[in-house]
């Protein structure tokens, strides 16, 4: 285990917070598991375990991983910044942006609005459920299928081959395929890539320098742990694969991006403190929804566009985004100000978000009122 303040600044006691990490790498747990807090009295960095299981190097603050769904609050913001701009309304439907795609099997593309994609009440199905699409990230088939590359249209066509469960707005459905609808509107809107809006509209300004989207690439570039994942098996006591290299193009808007500590605590604080949005905005970004629906989602929680609140068994609310992929856990969650962050990333898959409850409640119940 490590402790390593980035400042000299008086900080609040983490004792309880490390003893979680540490408790979360015990044998049998994660392999390795950091955590970045920024508040008003400084910044703390925490680690347990392994970057790597084989040399047993240590987990480091620099490193960069993949983010899994906290990538949404990305692409969200893209399209709260066009909103402003007047470029597109959120109000505006499927039919009006991408004509003819969302039709048929009980989906009516005028029906549906780019609001409704983003906080998840559009009633689209999720491609990532599709029975022979998952299929195919499951155990021995995830080797086989970890360079595929996967169109956007072509995930979107998998997710409305399933009937919608409701009518548009009616209730909560996480859907990876909103996200993915939500991304082709913004490189309609800017006329380039996902990735070229993401770079000069959220990347450069806020000087992530660990952050991108790698599109086909299956490598992770510069220092980063390795992501270890038990591939979605059913057994009572899974084998543990290396997954870290594979192309995540099944991902792209709804969980693609690669990230850092430090560049997560940058992006959400300047999110939260509505440094990246007018007014206007701001508030549509933070206007929930219930996450009550056809599939149960994270007890407590409350969806807006791209961000989600929180409420821990401590009677404390936070705000950010978390997400999983293949060999990473990610949480960036705060205050709704903004100005206590913590971000964390577990480099294994099997132990869920459990862990960055013990952590979440650790850090905020105890420093609420410091």
């Amino acid at each position: 285990m490590s402790r390593q303040p980035f400042s000299t600044a008086a900080t609040p006691d983490r004792s309880a917070l490390q003893d979680v990490l540490d408790r979360a790498t015990a044998p049998g747990g994660a392999p390795g598991i950091v955590v970045d807090v920024r508040d008003g009295h400084g910044a703390w960095f925490g680690s347990a375990g392994v970057s790597d299981t084989g040399t047993g190097e240590e987990r480091r603050p620099s490193e960069r991983f993949r983010i899994g769904s906290a990538t949404k609050a990305f692409t969200a913001t893209l399209v709260l910044q066009l909103a402003a701009e007047g470029r597109l309304d959120l109000d505006d439907t499927m039919e009006q942006w991408l004509p003819g795609m969302v039709e048929g099997n009980g989906y009516h593309g005028g029906a549906i609005t780019i609001r409704q994609l983003l906080n998840h009440t559009s009633g689209i199905f999720n491609y990532g459920n599709d029975a022979q699409f998952f299929a195919k990230g499951t155990g021995a088939a995830w080797f086989r299928h970890r360079y595929d590359t996967h169109a956007p249209e072509q995930l979107i066509r998998i997710g409305l081959a399933t009937p919608p469960s409701f009518a548009p707005g009616d209730a909560f459905l996480y859907s990876n395929t909103n996200y993915f609808l939500a991304a082709l509107i913004v490189e309609k809107a800017t006329g380039g890539t996902l990735a070229e809006a993401l770079t000069r509209r959220i990347v450069h300004p806020l000087g992530l320098t660990g952050t991108y989207l790698p599109g086909t690439e299956p490598t992770i570039r510069g220092p980063h742990p390795r992501h270890y994942s038990t591939l979605f098996a059913a057994d009572a006591r899974p084998e543990v694969h290396d997954a870290t290299e594979m192309n995540q193009s099944f991902a792209w808007a709804a969980g693609g991006i690669i990230s850092t500590l430090g560049d997560l605590q940058r992006f959400f604080g300047a999110l939260l403190q509505g440094r990246l949005l007018p007014a206007e905005q701001q508030q549509e970004m933070f206007t929930t929804v219930a996450t009550a629906g056809p599939v149960p989602w994270i007890p407590g929680t409350r969806y807006g566009l791209g961000v989600f609140s929180w409420a821990l068994p401590s009677g404390v609310t936070v705000w950010g985004n978390a997400g999983a992929t293949y060999g990473s856990w990610t949480c960036a969650m705060g205050s709704r100000d903004g100005e206590h962050l913590l971000t964390s990333q577990v480099n294994g898959d099997w132990s869920g978000l459990g862990v960055f409850a013990d952590i979440l409640t650790a850090e905020f119940d105890a420093t609420a009122g410091s």
